[in-house]
């Protein structure tokens, strides 16, 4: 079976030999190794994808778990072989309840294979729609907005999340969370075309080079904000010439924003796409 392990903590030498060596010792094979020293944050990350016969994987949980007891790194074991229940879902909102909305009616119905653990938001906005579907809500943030990051980790470890959605999440998650949730666990929303169209108004920069195709992305979450290499699907709709910028958006957001989400979303519990070595790749 294959095990995702991630390693994050304060910077120091000789933290990645005792992943590498425990999980060769159990007779793993190392599919994909990342690393990264944040010289800034004085931050170590590690991403470790193994190969492992499943009799064995108890045996690399509690190795990671010593690990991460002798070196002080926060280490977590994952794998996307999910069977016997349906993958969890951490779904991240701010504002915006169409592309939530469209998610949790999806997972209702059937369409994605997923349970809604929890919904995380940094405003009070969608606390009624977690309410009206029954699913946990947690506010992160204080009166401002600004979120706890580290919060946000605590809590989807709390629920056992499998994978975090950001559901028009108006927040950038800083680096450490990405590593954290490494390995194609994080799947964004973001509102425009990638990569030609990054940043926070997509829409409004693609109306100012007089496009008539608009669409969204949903892709992994790397550390690099919108990177446009790890894209899982993309939906785009026409517009006629002439047509208002606000008019635009307001058709993106209700309609082409919460289908791209779904199928994203859905293609990734389904086991269709994962990501190695920062690239989205079909499965089977």
């Amino acid at each position: 079976m294959q095990i995702v392990i991630t390693a994050v903590g304060p910077d120091n030498r000789g933290l990645a030999d005792p992943i590498v060596h425990s999980v060769t010792g159990l007779g793993a094979n190392i599919g994909e190794i990342q690393m990264y020293d944040h010289d800034q944050q004085s931050i170590f990350s590690m991403l470790t994808r193994v190969e492992i016969d499943p009799s064995r994987a108890g045996e690399i949980e509690q190795a990671m778990a010593d690990v991460a007891r002798k070196t002080g790194l926060s280490v977590r074991t994952w794998s996307p072989e999910i069977t016997g229940r349906l993958p969890r879902l951490a779904i991240c909102v701010t504002y915006r309840t169409e592309t939530p909305r469209a998610v949790l009616e999806a997972i209702r119905s059937g369409h994605i294979r997923g349970e809604a653990s929890v919904m995380i938001g940094n405003r009070e906005k969608c606390r009624p729609l977690a309410e009206e579907f029954g699913v946990p809500w947690v506010n992160i943030a204080g009166g401002d907005g600004t979120p706890d990051d580290e919060r946000l980790i605590e809590v989807c470890d709390e629920h056992q999340v499998d994978y975090i959605v950001l559901a028009r999440y108006m927040r950038v998650l800083p680096a450490s969370s990405c590593w954290k949730y490494a390995g194609g666990r994080i799947i964004n929303l973001h509102h425009g075309l990638l990569p030609s169209f990054p940043g926070i108004r997509p829409y409004h920069e693609a109306f100012a080079c007089r496009m008539l195709t608009y669409g969204a992305t949903c892709h992994f979450i790397v550390p690099e904000l919108d990177a446009g290499n790890q894209i899982i699907y993309q939906s785009t709709f026409t517009v006629p010439p002439g047509m208002g910028v606000d008019d635009i958006v307001r058709r993106g957001e209700r309609e082409n924003e919460p289908h791209c989400l779904v199928e994203g979303v859905r293609r990734v519990t389904a086991g269709e796409v994962q990501l190695h070595f920062n690239r989205v790749v079909a499965v089977g």
